[in-house]
């Protein structure tokens, strides 16, 4: 799997360039970013931040070529939440789900999400993605905790 490499920077995705030339990723930090960040539609019995109305997600989801699959997490209904336990086990979960389609797709044989806050206002999410060959990809993404 080759894809255009993307860097997190905590507030934001931005394209890495290799020289003139975009680079690339042969891994799976390009798809983990994509997976992470990207807005997930909420579930019908999700509570959307400030009593909103839009359950956001990718258009393209309405036609999966595989059936039920979604793009993205639903970290974003985390973005008014205090930082307790119960947030950050939300925040567990949300990860764990958005990386689910490495085992569904038969690139990882397990994957671990851990979650903390490593200073006011960040959230840290650490992604062990245990390949099927034996390989072992880990990922750490800080981002701005109002920025989900």
């Amino acid at each position: 799997m080759t894809d255009i490499a993307l860097r997190w920077d905590g507030l934001g995705a931005d394209l890495v360039l290799d020289g003139n030339d975009l680079a690339l990723d042969h891994g799976l930090q390009t798809p983990a970013v994509i997976s992470l960040f990207s807005d997930r539609r909420a579930r019908a019995e999700d509570a959307l931040p400030g009593g909103g109305t839009d359950r956001r997600g990718w258009p393209g989801d309405a036609w999966p070529d595989v059936g039920g699959d979604q793009i993205g997490s639903r970290l974003w209904l985390l973005g008014r939440e205090k930082e307790i336990a119960e947030t950050l086990r939300r925040a567990r979960e949300y990860g764990q789900e958005s990386i689910a389609w490495t085992h569904e797709d038969g690139i990882a044989a397990r994957t671990e999400v851990a979650v903390s806050v490593p200073r006011r206002g960040w959230l840290r999410l650490a992604l062990a993605i245990h390949r099927r060959d034996g390989r072992t990809e880990n990922h750490q993404f800080d981002t701005l905790w109002e920025a989900h």
